[in-house]
Formats: structure tokens, sequence, C-alpha cells
């Protein structure tokens, strides 16, 4: 049973760098976007908000801290708690704004995108939030596939012993009695079983 929850480190490695990439991006994107004129109001530089800790600095530590553990597990549990932590932060990102009205006075957390045109406003939403969240969801979700379908284990391979070995009874091919088949041809044995 215990072989079978092991895993080669290498198996959530890639999603487990990206998830890191993904979360320090969310977490950090809110105070250095301004720098770029990418940023939700206030569009100040390491401005600190609650919403911004709710909303994206701790589901941007849970994916950091999801995509570590999936670099660094050997076993699929633990592999498997940090794409389900990765995910849940990741839908966390997408659907924080959207629920945050129901704790917050009916006031959505958050922000506005603060970029004047309407491409750009669309672009900070996608990049801070909505599809911020759906790849991590993604990556993660792709993540819990590898870790769940591969096979059991890094199997021990050993010699086998020679008392074990098989042994065969080998004839030289001089000796061996020879048949001749007759020579069939499919084409002319298909048309005389359907005529």
């Amino acid at each position: 049973m215990a072989a079978m929850l092991h895993m080669r480190r290498s198996r959530g490695a890639a999603s487990g760098f990206l998830l890191v990439l993904l979360g320090l991006w969310g977490a950090l994107i809110p105070f250095i976007g301004p720098y770029f004129h990418y940023a939700y109001t206030p569009d100040t530089t390491w401005t600190y908000t609650t919403a911004r800790l709710w909303l994206e600095v701790l589901p941007g530590a849970a994916v950091f801290a999801g995509g570590v553990l999936l670099i660094i597990a050997t076993g699929r549990l633990v592999a498997l708690l940090g794409a389900i932590v990765a995910a849940a932060a990741g839908a966390w990102f997408t659907l924080g704004t959207i629920l945050s009205p129901l704790w917050n006075n009916d006031v959505t957390m958050g922000g506005a995108p603060a970029s004047s045109t309407v491409s750009m406003r669309i672009l900070e939403q996608l990049g801070f939030f909505s599809a911020l969240g759906l790849v991590i969801v993604f990556v993660a979700g792709t993540a819990c596939g590898r870790i769940l379908s591969v096979a059991s284990g890094v199997r021990a391979v050993g010699a086998v012993p020679p008392a074990e070995r098989a042994t065969t009874d080998t004839v030289p091919i001089d000796t061996a009695p020879a048949q001749a088949l007759p020579h069939r041809d499919p084409r002319t044995e298909d048309r005389q079983t359907i005529g």
C-alpha cells in the first residue's frame, strides 16, 4: 500500500513551477503593476488594502505554497494536497470579487480597473482576477490528473536469482521435426466461403 503512494518528484515539478510563478504574479501584481500603468484602484505602488490582502495576496500565497508542495513532493498525498490548495486559491481569484459583497455590506471589494481605455480595463480584470484564476485552476487540475493517474511508485528492479530463472530445454534446429503447411490464398478463400 505504501508503495502506491510514492511517485517520482518530477511528476509535479513542471506544474508546481508554473503555479509558483502564477502565485507570485497574483500576489505581487497589485503592488508593482502601477509601475507599468497596469493597476486596480488604488493605483499607487506598494499600497496595502484589506481587499488586496483577501483577494490577491492570500490566494497568491496559497498558489505559491501549493506549487512548492508539488515541486518537493515524493508522495501522492502531499502532491495532491498542493494541487488542491492551488486549485481552490485559483477559484478564489476568479470568484472572490464576485462573492465579496456577501461580507462587505453589499459593496464589491477589490476596487476597479484604473486604466482609461476599455481594452486595458478588460486586460486588467483578466490579469488580476478572472483569467489568472482560470489558468491556475487548469494547471492545478492537470497536476491532479497526473498525480492520480500515474503508475504506483518507483519500483525497485533487481536481478533474478539463478535458482528462480526459468529453465528451458533447448533443441537444436536441425533435430526439430519440420512440417510444411499448405499455402492458402486469402483472396480465394474468402470467395469460397461467400459463395
